[in-house]
């Protein structure tokens, strides 16, 4: 198998850096980067083409693409930038009254929890954030606790398939199951998932998916996607109303749901078209492997991690829960502070969050990473606690 030194050279990421936080934005490989340049400059050198007819063929064969890649109908996905992009265009069109509510935790993405708290406030609906108990317990305790939130209110169910401040695989696949036997539309906020955990959606059963693609699957940013089961896109509209609207030709094609999504006047998609690369140099790799050894890696060290810092993990340090990202509370005096010293004084990029009252430190293991990594991280948080009053 590739090393890790063999690795990072498939990576654009300043050598004089540990980096530890790919779960922020990802970073992308250089072969999939000199794609996307290719694609840039078909576009400028015949611009009216690629942004009438050659674009959108590519967009076919990278929806395609894709759609193998995570088990869906490739007419049922659309790109987007972001998934905070997708929740918007999710909650400004689904159908809420005053006294409704979106069920979810509050273990949820800051910019989407702001997202649905905007268009609830709009109506008068309620943005349900269930408390979870940590450390969690088991799947089936977490299911047991999120399903208390719900109400005869409750019209959908919102939650992270992998959550960005705790960094905790959620157990999507049994609150799908539980929503559906109840009659609740499921949303899951992918951000996390694609390429960092397999994704079938036929067999998830999500109504509606968000994932980046820019993060773990390792394209330029500014690439996501949004899957939304076919017998509910009629409900949603896009956030820009353009040429997709009441198609015409060249734009029409057979499937309003991709005319109004995809045809958002002039902008540069060419970062979607990338998809398809990215996917072709996983398979080439062995991914599966590649991620497996990632996550024995971060096992591995979660318990010591812990210990160093006077806490326990958020989870019990199994697959149920934790992938490829740690987070571990710590006792920051200024986090913000602590984590401007580890970039500065010891080149370390790692991100150090907040989730209610607490400080959590986040570590993300890629291909490239290793314990050399992580020993690095643990030797400057113990010369931090040693000569700083930063850390308790």
């Amino acid at each position: 198998m590739t090393s890790e030194n063999q690795f990072r050279n498939f990576f654009l990421l300043r050598n004089d850096i540990t980096y530890l936080n790919f779960g922020s934005f990802g970073a992308c490989l250089k072969p999939v980067f000199e794609k996307y340049q290719q694609l840039q400059l078909e576009l400028e050198e015949e611009p009216a083409q690629f942004m009438t007819v050659i674009g959108f063929q590519y967009l076919q064969k990278a929806r395609e693409a894709l759609g193998m890649y995570i088990n869906c109908n490739a007419d049922d996905l659309v790109y987007v930038t972001n998934p905070s992009y997708a929740v918007n265009i999710i909650a400004n069109s689904f159908s809420l009254s005053a006294g409704d509510e979106i069920l979810t935790t509050d273990l949820e993405y800051g910019a989407c929890d702001k997202a649905w708290s905007y268009y609830c406030q709009k109506v008068g609906a309620i943005f349900r954030r269930q408390p979870i108990s940590l450390p969690l317990v088991s799947k089936e305790n977490f299911v047991d606790e999120f399903f208390k939130g719900l109400n005869p209110k409750t019209k959908m169910v919102f939650i992270s398939h992998i959550t960005s401040s705790t960094a905790l695989r959620l157990p999507v696949e049994e609150i799908c199951k539980k929503a559906k036997e109840l009659g609740l539309i499921t949303f899951v906020d992918g951000a996390h998932a694609p390429g960092h955990i397999p994704i079938d959606l036929q067999s998830l059963q999500a109504d509606i998916y968000t994932g980046a693609c820019h993060k773990w699957m390792m394209t330029p940013k500014g690439s996501s996607f949004l899957y939304v089961k076919k017998e509910l896109q009629h409900l949603f509209d896009p956030l820009i109303i353009s040429w997709g609207y009441d198609a015409q030709p060249p734009f029409m094609s057979h499937s309003s749901f991709l005319d109004y999504h995809q045809i958002q006047g002039t902008r540069d998609f060419t970062a979607f078209l990338t998809i398809p690369s990215a996917i072709e140099f996983m398979q080439q790799n062995d991914w599966i492997q590649v991620a497996a050894k990632c996550r024995h890696l971060n096992e591995m060290n979660i318990k010591h991690l812990s210990d160093l810092l006077h806490t326990q993990p958020l989870a019990p340090v199994n697959d149920d829960f934790y992938v490829q990202m740690c987070s571990t509370p710590i006792k920051a005096a200024d986090p913000m502070k602590l984590q401007r010293l580890l970039f500065e004084n010891y080149h370390i990029e790692i991100p150090i969050m907040k989730h209610g009252n607490q400080a959590l430190i986040r570590y993300s293991i890629q291909a490239f990473n290793s314990q050399e990594d992580l020993n690095k991280l643990e030797g400057a948080l113990v010369e931090i606690q040693r000569t700083t009053s930063l850390i308790e």
